[in-house]
């Protein structure tokens, strides 16, 4: 009888082991799946024209508002202008209140998705700090494009 209760114990720890074995690989899944779906992924305009980005996915781009190319709507908050990394050039279709900083030739980071079009639909523009701040991203993928030159 012994051994009838000694494997009744065996058998009902492993089944808490199971369980929490199964409890623990699903907190990891929805934990993980939860990181994926919060990623945004950067971009310089270079990247996206070689295809590296996703299109329908939310991104951000960076790089330099392209001078001359700012076209505000007169009736509402709908605005147009190109980003450029000094090789490359995408199309911003944006519509809300601009930070205050946003401007030609300043450094800024779009969030937001790639159209098949080739343009980019932004739902949010940043542009920080003082007229000298340029986000890091946004410097350090400009050096690389220069270097390439």
């Amino acid at each position: 009888m012994s051994t009838i209760t000694v494997n009744a114990k065996h058998k009902q720890r492993l089944a808490w082991i199971v369980v929490l074995l199964l409890g623990v690989g699903a907190a990891v899944a929805l934990g993980l799946m939860a990181f994926n779906a919060n990623i945004q992924l950067f971009f310089m305009p270079t990247q996206v024209h070689a295809g590296e980005a996703p299109k329908n996915q939310v991104i951000r781009i960076g790089g330099l508002v392209e001078n001359g190319s700012i076209q505000r709507a007169t009736d509402s908050l709908k605005i147009h202008f190109n980003v450029t990394d000094n090789q490359k050039m995408i199309a911003v279709k944006y519509e809300g209140i601009l930070p205050d900083l946003f401007r030609e030739g300043q450094g800024i980071v779009a969030i937001g998705k790639l159209q098949e079009d080739g343009s980019f639909n932004a739902s949010e523009i940043l542009a920080k700090h003082d007229e000298n701040y340029m986000p890091p991203q946004v410097a350090d993928g400009l050096k690389e494009t220069a270097d390439k030159k």
